[in-house]
């Protein structure tokens, strides 16, 4: 199962009001990877979302226990872009690790926003997988409905406001 997928576009608003038409859910920013990107929410019963950054952003793997970052670049450069999905698997951590140190591809558990964790797996080093157990599964639906969504902008928003 995919919860969720990422795309590049010109006009990353404009993308995803009309992939959230065509799922029959809503449009909303999303701050936390590059400046300008936009999630298409589902709203259905798995949090079905589609990120759409900015035309040319990458997904780079962050050092150490870092989490990924979004990154302006040019097309195609590096092999790196902005595409990348969280899938659902019933192995676990110990399994997931053993299979990318087999195929030699970096991989490292991380929290996203201290709310559900994510195992980022690069395959051949340069395209990002989010792999969730089921207990991560559960956490992610758990954190990632519209509701919850709105109102970590809204917090986001009033913080900005106040340290402005």
């Amino acid at each position: 199962m995919i919860f969720h997928l990422s795309i590049d576009a010109r006009d990353p608003q404009r993308v995803a009001e009309v992939l959230a038409e065509l799922l029959g859910g809503e449009a909303t920013p999303f701050p936390p990877v590059a400046e300008g990107s936009w999630l298409a929410h589902a709203g259905d019963d798995r949090n079905t979302m589609v990120e759409v950054y900015p035309r040319g952003t990458q997904l780079i793997e962050a050092p150490g226990k870092g989490e990924y970052m979004g990154a302006p670049g040019a097309l195609g450069e590096g092999g790196l872009s902005a595409t990348h999905f969280a899938m659902a698997t019933q192995l676990g951590p110990a399994q997931i690790f053993l299979i990318a140190a087999r195929e030699g591809w970096p991989a490292k558990y991380c929290k996203r926003g201290g709310a559900f964790g994510v195992i980022e797996l690069w395959m051949e080093g340069n395209r990002m997988v989010e792999v969730l157990t089921p207990e991560m599964q559960a956490e992610y639906l758990a954190a990632t409905t519209l509701p919850n969504w709105k109102a970590m902008l809204a917090h986001r928003n009033e913080t900005q406001r106040i340290m402005a």
